[in-house]
């Protein structure tokens, strides 16, 4: 991120920029990851810090009260800064988990982008699989070597989905395996990673959602991630998912 830019992310955010200037930085954010990842990181502090100090400012008769309470004259100064500093550390503590859950957040928002980018990359290449098979026993195998862990395939048989192939697929710079299935007219896509290198930044497991306009289902076996992607119906997701869940345990 260009410091020119970098210098105007806050008087952006306060609306203290010339009408050119909060038009141009507008259009750099929205084409520029690192700037709109930052930009989202300090409204989010903002937000986290004018929610926290909302919540725990104590009123002007609180404050009073309190005094009266803790002890007469001189000790009462002393008292009340005590209660300040341990208002001060709570307000802290909380801003920083608000922070924290708003980066792991993101951080979780850019992955699940980064993965519907892979999905369509690959649909859209005119060679999406590098080992074109259904046959699982030719598909597994082939990635002996070139992927740091194995994994199991579900079997086809009485099965709507018909898997097309596989590839290499990289994620955060780590090797992966990318498998292309079938049902009716729709491509899914299942992405196999180390758990270690997406740095947790998945629930151990979650439900079928939507991200991007893609359905998608993740879960973590073995210290493999799985995350499952398509625009099939999110049913389809789910008997696609409980298939590998299924292979994995066999």
């Amino acid at each position: 991120m260009a410091d020119e830019w970098q210098s105007k992310l806050d008087p952006y955010l306060d609306g203290e920029l010339s009408g050119e200037d909060m038009r141009a930085l507008d259009a750099h954010v929205r084409s520029c990851p690192s700037c709109s990842a930052e930009v989202l990181s300090r409204v989010q502090l903002k937000r986290a810090i004018q929610s926290a100090g909302k919540r725990y400012a104590p009123s002007a008769e609180f404050r009073r009260s309190l005094e009266n309470k803790i002890a007469p004259r001189r000790s009462r100064g002393i008292a009340w800064d005590r209660l300040a500093i341990a208002l001060a550390t709570i307000l802290i503590c909380v801003a920083a988990i608000l922070v924290y859950q708003g980066r792991q957040n993101l951080n979780r928002a850019q992955l699940y982008s980064e993965v519907a980018d892979l999905h369509v990359s690959t649909l859209a290449s005119s060679t999406p699989v590098d080992v074109v098979s259904s046959d699982r026993h030719t598909v597994k195998p082939w990635f002996q070597g070139k992927i740091p862990f194995t994994f199991n395939l579900p079997e086809p048989k009485d099965s709507e989905f018909v898997l097309l192939g596989g590839r290499v697929a990289y994620l955060r710079q780590t090797a992966g395996a990318q498998l292309i299935y079938q049902v009716r007219k729709h491509q899914i896509s299942v992405f196999i990673f180390p758990e270690n290198a997406l740095g947790g930044s998945f629930a151990s497991e979650s439900a079928v959602r939507k991200e991007l306009s893609f359905s998608v289902q993740t879960w973590a076996h073995d210290g493999l991630r799985f995350i499952v992607v398509g625009d099939a119906s999110p049913d389809d997701i789910r008997k696609l998912a409980d298939l590998l869940k299924t292979a994995q345990q066999s």
